[in-house]
């Protein structure tokens, strides 16, 4: 059973704990230094230790050796010297995904790419930016500081945008600027052999092509096991003129996402609209000072022209009043909007705040809007059933939604529990058309599922597209497949 597996440190897969020594090739260490130079490479266990694992609960599992590359040619040169001894890669960006990808499973050598931090190309006009793995998404904004542009992809953590790329991520403001896919336009990617790929073709950021495969669409979210993202061509968007948010609170759960259906159905161009069960309110508004009624809530964020909001925000309010919401008061200034959405981006921090000691562990998935009111139903009551400590939030704009379990790694019982509760509600999502993960990724915990979700006949496509890029397993094994 996957997460009681994942409790025991030295599990299957190979996983090594923390404190295992590293086993790479006679000389190997040197001739990585060779390539990036001795500072720009460690074995020591402190190192390897803080790059075996992300903010997952999945137990470390460090890499035999770390490497620090500063440009694509090094990239490409470590990976042809690794492939060529077939010693495992993974790559690392700013170690925030919440499924294990950046965890070695197998060992082998983690890629540090921080360090190739160049903002390489940005054009107003095309609305595009060109940036390096080290880049992330705050990065990037503040550049973007002054030219009435931004990238408004936002998971929540600082995260690599080529990282961000490799998970498929996306966040509270997908409902209106859509996630990580469509806001790729080409990426440059290092083969497991060492060989250089650009995905669109090499200088190319048309906002749409219909030449060939879609190989950048390939990469997005191939979560590090086809090859490394070097250098990520971005979509921008116009700065809104006018943007307001506010909270409503409503009676039950299926009344705050009864109003998240028809808020969309009514077509009010709404850019976050996010979604907190009772036990989440009550938890971000004691962490964050905000004092939050203990109720189901909705957190939303409206952009355009100072004239269309006023027409957005009457509707809205029409549409929560309906359907029994209250509290409503829009806040319009940077100051206070700013709160509210630290507030909701600590929704991880305020739901381990709720069992100090413990550890948590989120899961998410994704249904269709139609199907959204009664799986989040279901899915509360299967929380309580269950006796669960699981906050719940999600953004609900585009039907995808988070439970934060909270829980005891020294209780098997509760640790079962979790287990259980986690395949159920992945399988709920499958039955109701949707799937087992709208944004975390695959990673370590999820395989099982992503065959019930694809099928064998799917399954068997996306190992033959593996075995084609990367015959000997070595791009962050263990991973999705």
């Amino acid at each position: 059973m996957a997460l009681l597996r994942l409790l025991a440190l030295g599990a299957a897969l190979g996983r090594r704990s923390c404190c295992s020594k590293p086993s790479l090739p006679p000389d190997f260490v040197e001739a990585l230094s060779a390539v990036v130079g001795a500072p720009n490479v460690s074995t020591a266990s402190a190192v390897r230790e803080q790059h075996g694992h992300d903010e997952s609960m999945h137990p470390c599992a460090p890499p035999d050796a770390v490497v620090w590359p500063r440009s694509v040619g090094q990239v490409q040169e470590l990976a042809a010297l690794c492939y060529g001894h077939r010693v495992p890669m993974v790559p690392f960006g700013t170690g925030t995904g919440l499924e294990g990808g950046v965890n070695a499973v197998q060992g082998g050598v983690c890629f540090d790419l921080s360090r190739m931090d160049t903002i390489a190309e940005l054009s107003l006009e095309d609305f595009s930016v060109t940036v390096e793995p080290g880049v992330t998404r705050k990065a990037l904004n503040n550049h973007l500081r002054g030219t009435g542009l931004w990238f408004p992809v936002d998971p929540g953590a600082d995260a690599s945008l080529c990282g961000m790329a490799a998970t498929g991520a996306s966040g509270t403001n997908a409902v209106r600027y859509g996630t990580m896919r469509p806001n790729v336009l080409n990426l440059r990617v290092v083969l497991p052999d060492g060989r250089l790929l650009h995905t669109a073709g090499p200088g190319r950021q048309a906002r749409k092509r219909a030449a060939g495969y879609d190989l950048t669409s390939l990469f997005v979210g191939s979560e590090g096991t086809l090859g490394f993202l070097t250098q990520a061509t971005l979509r921008l968007h116009p700065l809104p003129e006018a943007t307001a948010a506010t909270i409503a609170s409503f009676p039950g759960v299926g009344a705050a996402v009864a109003c998240t259906v028809q808020v969309l159905q009514a077509a009010v161009p709404v850019a976050r609209i996010e979604f907190l069960d009772e036990v989440m309110a009550d938890a971000c508004g004691r962490y964050s000072g905000m004092g939050l009624p203990v109720a189901a809530t909705l957190l939303l964020e409206l952009h355009g022209s100072r004239n269309s909001l006023a027409e957005q925000q009457r509707q809205t309010e029409e549409i929560v009043r309906l359907n029994g919401g209250s509290g409503l008061a829009w806040a319009e200034g940077l100051e206070e909007r700013g709160r509210l959405w630290a507030m909701r981006h600590n929704a991880w921090y305020a739901a381990l705040a709720l069992r100090p000691g413990c550890q948590g562990y989120s899961t998410d998935v994704c249904v269709p809007i139609s199907r959204l009111p009664d799986v989040v139903v279901e899915t509360k009551q299967d929380l309580q059933d269950s006796g669960l400590t699981g906050p719940m939030v999600g953004h609900v704009g585009d039907g995808n939604f988070h439970c934060i379990l909270i829980f005891n790694t020294q209780d098997p019982e509760e640790a079962q529990r979790i287990h259980a509760f986690t395949q159920r509600l992945g399988r709920r999502a499958l039955a109701a058309g949707g799937t087992c993960t709208g944004e975390h990724g695959v990673g370590l915990g999820k395989r099982a599922l992503l065959l019930e979700e694809l099928g064998q006949e799917g399954l068997d496509t996306l190992r033959s597209i593996k075995a084609a890029l990367d015959p000997y397993n070595l791009m962050n094994p263990g991973k999705v497949l």
